[in-house]
């Protein structure tokens, strides 16, 4: 039997390796049904019909580790919270996995509802800070599905997705499109409309070199204890951190200056817990 053609096939196929490095059997595989609506589980019978279309074959077929369904289903919670009950992650939304982008929102939801909740538990904030969950994250979830729905539509197997595809990869061999299709799918490009001020509100902090009394160092390194930083570029002691001190960490740093390319830790209004 001959080893099967890796890749994605406009028929409905797509085949790869499970152990990418090394190549080879066991294969994984991902295949277009007729059906949309099934009553029960799917079998080998199942995989090996659907093999039978794509391919022509169903290379023999035999032992699967797993078996599975999803569909492009799209949906998302109209609220993230109603009172005392908050939705996260697939709570809030499903999308087709196109793009791997379920595991990523779904943390961020996560991050973003934790140290709130903190903060209220400890009635160190208002309940009212809860509300600003669904005003954070509603938003991203909806673009979120938008373009899992556009990659969706990419791979109809017509020629004129065909052609919609020819055109996507033309664009995206420049470098702004590139650019921002790639912030997008990583989640790095997130902007919270948190008001007017200045330009990194509501952004991730770049990762920037940064000269301090104890040498120079880089913004990411001083996130490396996972707790919130405070970067005071004024005068030493010029801003009181007595009501943080035992969870935000502080840096006074004498100048910053542009490093990586790559973003961490949200620049925020408001301290998080």
């Amino acid at each position: 039997m001959d080893e099967p053609e890796l890749g994605l096939r406009r028929e409905g196929g797509g085949i790869g390796p499970v152990n990418r490095e090394e190549g080879g059997g066991p294969f994984g595989v991902v295949l277009r049904e007729q059906q949309v609506e099934h009553t029960g589980e799917p079998t080998l019978q199942d995989l090996r019909d659907a093999l039978v279309v794509a391919y022509g074959t169903d290379f023999g077929a035999r032992s699967p580790s797993r078996i599975s369904r999803f569909t492009d289903v799209t949906r998302q919670a109209a609220s993230y919270r109603r009172g005392r009950v908050l939705l996260a992650g697939d709570a809030a939304h499903v999308h087709p996995p196109q793009g791997g982008q379920g595991l990523n929102i779904g943390v961020q939801d996560a991050v973003n509802l934790g140290w709130k909740l903190a903060q209220v538990v400890n009635n160190a904030s208002p309940e009212s800070l809860l509300d600003t969950y669904h005003a954070e994250r509603h938003p991203v979830g909806a673009r979120v599905l938008r373009y899992t729905m556009a990659q969706v539509a990419l791979s109809g197997p017509d020629d004129r997705h065909q052609a919609l595809r020819d055109t996507m990869t033309e664009l995206l061999s420049m470098d702004e499109p590139r650019r921002r299709t790639a912030a997008m799918l990583s989640g790095l490009d997130i902007h919270y409309d948190l008001g007017e001020g200045h330009p990194l509100l509501g952004r991730r902090m770049p990762d920037l070199d940064v000269r301090t009394a104890d040498g120079p160092t880089r913004v990411f390194t001083l996130l490396h204890d996972a707790r919130p930083v405070l970067l005071n570029l004024g005068e030493p002691g010029g801003f009181d951190l007595s009501p943080w001190a035992n969870r935000v960490g502080r840096s006074t740093p004498g100048s910053m200056t542009p490093g990586s390319s790559r973003s961490s830790a949200r620049s925020r209004r408001r301290l998080p817990c």
